[in-house]
């Protein structure tokens, strides 16, 4: 068998990992966008590197666009196989898929009418070629094997990452030899705010495992908590400015709105209006509303004595287009929630315009910005940003809260790593990671008694025999 790592190697985003049996079943583990920086218009995202029409089956850990937003175009350009996910995960994908081609469509159309088109700013795919994948995807339960392939069966087991999130566990029989593999997709925290955590997976002897915050500990949610409400407190009473919240549409968006709705349950959120502005954000929440069986003991506790984690008096969710840009003009202290968390696209671009320059107010990062894109530069210290084509100066204050990550730490990892036995595995493929970071996380696996490690770069081909 032998293993082609064309994404997610060395860096954090376009996540795809290629399995070739010696029969010639070529299985594709996610198929993801790489973002930031130009990549989206670059060759990363326009050319893969393996034909299409050969892969016999596609698996998606989960929803998130780094992990699934390629799969238009993979069937764009000659994909005809079954993709496989859990439930969750295609309920997500049928509003996350859509929302990518109109974005693409719509960045098109802005750059057009400024005279700035280019081979960069075509679409990668249309509504067309989304409907056309998502007629391919199937669902499977999670915790029971199913058969795909008369040489393949796979399971998903939780991973507490987002909601439909799952370690993807095959079994691949290869002759005589059957091959079991994990791939961990992303890893979530030990202590998830609203799904169920992660669970122990079957014993892999090859496991393909994420890296992203191999070098740094998250510390705990209580005393992020804390800080999120000084935050909010200095921002929108002392400061009487905007607090402005770069959040994924998924998972980020519905931990911060369940913080804001404990802080006014308990009478600890000022009286100020706050917005999730952004109609992925919007829709991504009723579906995880939609799927209580997987929230977890904590939520649901609470649920009993509030109905709706998610939403209270002052919150308010916009899709409209023309209420957004109605928030520009909002003189009155508040709170802005709105999509991507990486501020590379979407309604948040112009948030951060239109707020960025202004001392009273504070932009809040709470969670990974790969460094390329501006809420990387934004992150480490970035003095000037340019939006559209203008420079701004960063004069309101920016604030990191990564105990909002959807990613372990190190030690979560390790620990979520800990059911198995070291002895029986043969290679740990650290991908999803920046380089520095992974070969820091090595050193932890290693002192944890893991061995065999390997960190595998863009286009590597490993041969496990």
């Amino acid at each position: 068998m032998k293993i082609h790592f064309n994404g997610a190697a060395r860096t954090v985003t376009g996540s795809k990992h290629l399995l070739e049996t010696d029969d010639g079943l070529k299985i594709l583990l996610d198929c993801g966008m790489f973002q930031g920086g130009e990549s989206e218009g670059g060759r990363e995202n326009r050319h893969f590197d393996f034909e299409p029409g050969e892969i016999d089956l596609l698996i998606l850990s989960h929803a998130h666009i780094d992990h699934s937003g390629l799969i238009p175009k993979l069937v764009k350009d000659g994909f005809k196989g079954p993709i496989y996910c859990t439930e969750p995960t295609l309920a997500l994908c049928e509003i996350m898929l859509p929302d990518s081609a109109h974005i693409q469509m719509s960045d098109y159309r802005f750059s057009e009418k400024k005279g700035l088109l280019s081979q960069a700013n075509e679409p990668l795919y249309d509504i067309d070629d989304v409907l056309a994948a998502l007629d391919l995807f199937q669902t499977v339960n999670y915790n029971e094997w199913h058969h795909l392939h008369d040489d393949v069966a796979l399971m998903f087991t939780f991973v507490g990452h987002i909601i439909g999130s799952g370690c993807v566990n095959l079994r691949v029989k290869e002759g005589r030899k059957t091959h079991k593999i994990a791939y961990t997709g992303d890893i979530g925290r030990k202590t998830h705010r609203i799904i169920k955590g992660w669970e122990p997976f079957p014993q892999a002897e090859i496991i393909i495992t994420e890296s992203t915050y191999g070098d740094r500990l998250h510390g705990d949610i209580a005393t992020n908590e804390a800080r999120l409400r000084e935050i909010v407190h200095q921002t929108c009473v002392v400061n009487k400015g905007k607090l402005i919240i770069p959040a994924f549409s998924l998972g980020r968006t519905q931990e911060i709105v369940h913080a804001l709705d404990k802080m006014e349950g308990e009478g600890l959120l000022p009286a100020v209006k706050v917005f999730v502005d952004s109609p992925l954000s919007t829709s991504a929440t009723e579906i995880v509303k939609s799927f209580p069986q997987y929230y977890n003991k904590a939520i649901k506790k609470y649920m009993e004595r509030d109905s709706q984690p998610f939403g209270f008096s002052n919150l308010h969710y916009i899709r409209d287009v023309k209420y957004s840009k109605l928030l520009n003009n909002l003189e009155e202290p508040c709170i802005i929630i709105s999509a991507s968390g990486m501020i590379e696209a979407g309604r948040i671009m112009h948030h951060v315009a239109n707020n960025i320059e202004d001392e009273r107010n504070t932009l809040l990062i709470v969670g990974y910005c790969e460094p390329s894109t501006l809420g990387g530069r934004l992150r480490n210290g970035a003095k000037e940003i340019r939006i559209y084509g203008r420079d701004y100066k960063v004069k309101a204050a920016v604030e990191v809260l990564d105990a909002y990550s959807a990613h372990g730490d190190y030690e979560e990892m390790i620990e979520y790593l800990s059911c198995q036995e070291p002895h029986l595995i043969r290679k740990i493929f650290l991908v999803h990671g920046r380089y520095e970071t992974q070969t820091t996380y090595r050193t932890h696996l290693m002192e944890a008694g893991f061995h065999h490690i390997e960190i595998p770069d863009q286009g590597d081909v490993v041969e496990v025999s």
